[in-house]
C-alpha cells in the first residue's frame, strides 16, 4: 500500500475505464491535458507491458489557486490517474488531492475537499462502468 495512493479493482480494461474516467471528470469541470499509453512506449522501444494508460488533468483555475500558494505543487500538479491491468484483474490509481496538499503544506482544506470529492466520484463512475457485452453472434467467426 502506497501513501496517498487510491487504488481500485476496475470492471472493464485499462482502455474503457479510463475513457470512462475521462468522460466522468470532463463532466466534473476538469479538463484532460494528456493521455499517456506507456504499452504503446514500450513496444515502440522493442519491449512489452501489459495494457497502462496514464491520464493527466486538472482544473486550470483551481490548479492555479494551489500553485499560488505553493509553486512546489506544480511536481504534483496537474493530477493523474493510472489505468493498467494483471492477472488479478483491471485497476486504475490517482494520488489523493489531501495528499498533494499535505506534501506541499497546502492550506486549503475547502477547495482540497471539493478536488477529493470529484476525483473519488469521477473514478467511482469509472470503475463501476460495466463492460460492453459481447456479440455473441461474431464469436468464432473469423473477419
Amino acid at each position: 500500500m502506497t501513501p496517498g495512493l487510491t487504488v481500485l479493482k476496475a470492471h472493464t480494461r485499462p482502455a474503457d475505464t479510463m475513457a470512462a474516467f475521462e468522460r466522468a471528470i470532463v463532466a466534473r469541470g476538469m479538463k484532460v491535458f494528456a493521455r499517456i499509453d506507456f504499452a504503446a512506449d514500450a513496444e515502440a522501444a522493442g519491449l512489452q507491458l501489459g495494457p497502462t494508460l496514464l491520464t493527466i488533468f486538472g482544473n486550470p483555475k483551481i490548479g492555479t489557486e494551489l500553485l499560488q500558494r505553493n509553486q512546489r505543487a506544480g511536481i504534483d500538479l496537474p493530477l493523474k490517474a493510472l489505468a493498467w491491468s494483471t492477472p488479478d484483474g483491471h485497476w486504475l490509481s490517482y494520488n489523493e488531492p489531501s495528499f498533494v496538499a499535505e506534501r506541499h503544506e497546502l492550506d486549503a482544506k475547502a477547495v482540497i475537499l471539493k478536488m477529493s470529492q470529484a476525483l473519488a466520484g469521477a473514478a467511482d463512475e469509472a470503475v463501476n462502468t460495466v463492460p460492453p457485452a459481447s456479440d455473441e453472434s461474431t464469436i468464432g467467426v473469423r473477419r
